[in-house]
C-alpha cells in the first residue's frame, strides 16, 4: 500500500492553515487571559467563605468541570443564546466558553497556590492590622501567584489543543481550515497532518518553556 503524498497540497495548504493557526492562537490567548482572571476571583471568593456566593461559586465550579467543554460550547452557542437572545459570533463565544472552562481548574490551582503561604504571613498581616483588601493584594497573592505559573502555563497548552472543538461552531481555527482545504481539494491527509504538524510543535516548545519557568520558580 502507497501513500499518496502530494507536496504541492502541503504549499498550498499551508497558508491556509497559518490563517487558522492565527485564529487558533488569539483565542488561546484570550481565553487564557480570561481564565486567569476569572480563576483567581472564584479562588479568593471561595477561600473568603463569602456566605451564599461562595457555596454557589462551589457549585458552578463543580459543574462545569463535571461536563464536557464540547457540551458547553454547543449550551452557549445554541442554546443559551438561543433563549437569552443575546447573539455573539462564534469566536467571542468559545473564547467565553473555553476560558470559563479552564478557569475552574485554574481556581484549584491557585487555592492550592494560596493554602502554600505560610500560615505566619496571614497573622503578621492580622498584627499589622492591615486592611483585608490589602492583605491579598500586598501579602498572599504576590506570594502565592508565582508558584503556580506552572500550571497555569499547562492549562494554556491544554487550551491551544482544545481550540478544535469550536470546529463544532464554525470557528475557522486552524483544524476548520484543513477540514475545508480537504473539502474543497480531496487532498485530506496533507492538510490534516500539517495541522497536526503545528500543534506538535507549537505544544512542544510551550511545554519546554513551562519546564524552564517552573525550574526558575523552584529556586525562588
Amino acid at each position: 500500500m502507497t501513500v499518496d503524498w502530494s507536496w504541492h497540497a502541503v504549499a498550498e495548504a499551508f497558508p491556509l492553515l497559518l490563517r487558522g493557526l492565527v485564529v487558533t492562537l488569539e483565542i488561546t490567548v484570550l481565553a487564557a487571559l480570561l481564565s486567569y482572571v476569572l480563576g483567581l476571583v472564584f479562588a479568593v471568593i471561595r477561600m473568603s467563605r463569602i456566605p451564599v456566593l461562595s457555596q454557589l461559586t462551589f457549585l458552578f465550579i463543580e459543574a462545569v468541570r463535571s461536563t464536557p467543554l464540547l457540551v458547553q460550547v454547543f449550551m452557549f452557542y445554541y442554546v443559551l443564546q438561543s433563549q437569552t437572545g443575546i447573539l455573539l459570533s462564534a469566536f467571542l463565544s468559545g473564547v467565553i466558553v473555553i476560558g470559563v472552562h479552564y478557569a475552574c481548574y485554574t481556581s484549584e490551582v491557585y487555592r492550592a497556590g494560596i493554602e502554600a503561604v505560610p500560615k505566619g504571613q496571614w497573622e503578621a498581616a492580622t498584627a499589622l492590622n492591615l486592611p483585608r483588601g490589602r492583605v491579598w493584594t500586598s501579602v498572599i497573592l504576590p506570594q502565592a501567584v508565582p508558584r503556580v505559573l506552572p500550571a497555569l502555563g499547562n492549562y494554556t497548552i491544554a487550551m491551544f489543543k482544545e481550540t478544535p472543538l469550536l470546529l463544532g461552531i464554525g470557528v475557522l481555527e486552524m483544524l476548520n481550515r484543513a477540514k475545508e482545504y480537504g473539502a474543497e481539494t480531496f487532498r485530506v491527509l496533507e492538510a490534516y497532518t500539517l495541522a497536526g504538524v503545528f500543534f506538535l510543535v507549537i505544544s512542544y516548545i510551550a511545554s519546554v518553556m513551562v519546564r524552564r519557568l517552573e525550574s526558575r520558580v523552584g529556586t525562588l
